[in-house]
């Protein structure tokens, strides 16, 4: 198991996909078998992250841009690679993050002219060239997670359908494109979705 020391993972995918959920019992499979884990969530984990947090999500502000919302999840990241996800590999945890740069890859591209380089230009900056080693893409259906939504819908929840399956499309095209993706069926079990992340991470290590 050492060589999963320090390693970074993330699990993505549509609202209502499980990623919490995932991410909880991965962190405890990891600590049972030894291993230090920090847990954190994109936005948040910081005290700054949590605040940009509430303004990202928060329904009232519906005048935002999507340019502008794009850097507010990239100022968050930067908060947290700074104070939280760095450090924590240094000292060899394995950090494993509820969301990162793979949705905004997902859920603001294409908004006013996002494009995949523009995105990935300012996570570069954000985080520090620290990408993920692992991207975990909890597979589920647009009218599926619809289903699973809240009844009171954050900001990005309330919009429609359409824009959800437009979501759910870029997290496939970044699956094919990217060899450090593996993507898992969410239309299953939560015990079935974890035995096969299992076997992704201990492939891992290999």
């Amino acid at each position: 198991m050492n060589d999963l020391r320090g390693k970074f993972i993330v699990f993505d995918g549509p609202d209502g996909c499980g990623k919490s959920t995932q991410t909880r019992l991965l962190g405890k499979a990891l600590e049972q078998r030894g291993l230090l884990t920090l847990l954190v969530r994109d936005p948040g984990t910081t005290r700054i992250g949590e605040q940009i947090r509430s303004i990202l999500l928060d329904p009232d502000h519906r005048e935002m841009g999507m340019r502008c919302e794009m850097l507010l999840y990239m100022a968050a990241r930067a908060q947290m690679m700074t104070q939280t996800i760095a450090p924590a590999l240094a000292q060899q945890k394995v950090v494993i993050s509820d969301r990162f740069v793979s949705s905004t890859l997902a859920y603001q591209l294409g908004g006013e002219g996002l494009s995949a380089a523009e995105i990935r230009a300012a996570a570069e900056i954000a985080i520090q060239g620290r990408w993920p080693d692992l991207i975990i893409i909890l597979d589920i259906s647009p009218e599926k997670s619809f289903e699973r939504m809240p009844r009171d819908k954050d900001r990005i929840e309330q919009r429609p359908l359409a824009y959800h399956q437009q979501v759910h499309r870029h997290y496939l095209e970044q699956a094919k494109n990217d060899p450090s993706y593996r993507v898992v069926s969410a239309d299953q079990g939560i015990d079935a979705v974890h035995q096969q992340v299992m076997e992704i991470v201990l492939q891992e290590k290999s």
